[in-house]
């Protein structure tokens, strides 16, 4: 029987995110102004790749983990992000009392504040996957973090970024640990991906708990 975190975009969706879902025979994608990821079960045969590419339409882009469920031949890459997925069963998450809760009045702030830093995609609506936290400075918003997949057990702690002017003062590190603390309020564990080459944050994940579960890799192709 796979493990959820082997398939987690599928197991949200199919689980505590199905109100996010848009689906079509075996495939599933997240509303496109939520999140990016599409999915199709572990081993998908052709049936699914179909159902996917119905789903999406001809000449379109999807974005999907490439080890449970690799492409066929004939969908071209365009994108490879290959990360660590960290679980951190080991962590012991606090809440931050300087922290705010994020909400979509936040986010034209929360997009300026990605733009900027680049953690990952972040969308219109991603804020209503889960609880984002924010600090600011001057009224100024210059970190963040939140939760992004939820699936059965575990939840994707996302967005992790800080204003490039006040990194350095341990400012991820809370918003992390407070995060995760909200995680385990609720009975769940947290996971995050780290992209392989981003060496600061997978050094600032261990340090908080996280430990290495596997190597994935994430995938862009085109629909033929």
């Amino acid at each position: 029987m796979n493990h959820p975190l082997d398939n987690p975009a599928h197991a949200a969706l199919t689980g505590p995110h199905a109100e996010f879902a848009e689906r079509r025979g075996q495939a599933l994608r997240y509303q496109p102004d939520v999140a990016p990821f599409t999915a199709v079960p572990v081993g998908a045969d052709a049936g699914a790749w179909a159902d996917a590419a119905a789903l999406a339409g001809p000449g379109r882009r999807l974005f999907l983990p490439s080890d449970a469920t690799p492409a066929p031949a004939d969908w071209e890459e365009w994108l490879r992000v290959d990360c660590f997925q960290l679980t951190g069963e080991a962590v012991r998450g606090r809440p931050d009392p300087e922290a705010v809760e994020l909400t979509e009045d936040d986010v034209p702030e929360i997009l300026d504040l990605v733009a900027r830093t680049r953690p990952g995609p972040f969308l219109a609506r991603t804020v209503r996957l889960g609880r984002y936290l924010g600090l600011r400075r001057d009224g100024a918003l210059v970190a963040m973090a939140g939760e992004r997949m939820r699936l059965p057990g575990w939840t994707e702690v996302s967005a992790v970024c800080t204003d490039p002017a006040y990194r350095g003062q341990g400012l991820a590190a809370r918003l992390v640990l407070a995060v995760s603390d909200g995680i385990t309020a609720r009975g769940g564990q947290p996971f995050l991906h780290a992209a392989i080459d981003n060496t600061g944050a997978v050094r600032l994940y261990e340090s908080l708990g996280f430990r290495t579960r596997r190597k994935v890799g994430f995938v862009g192709v085109t629909v033929p």
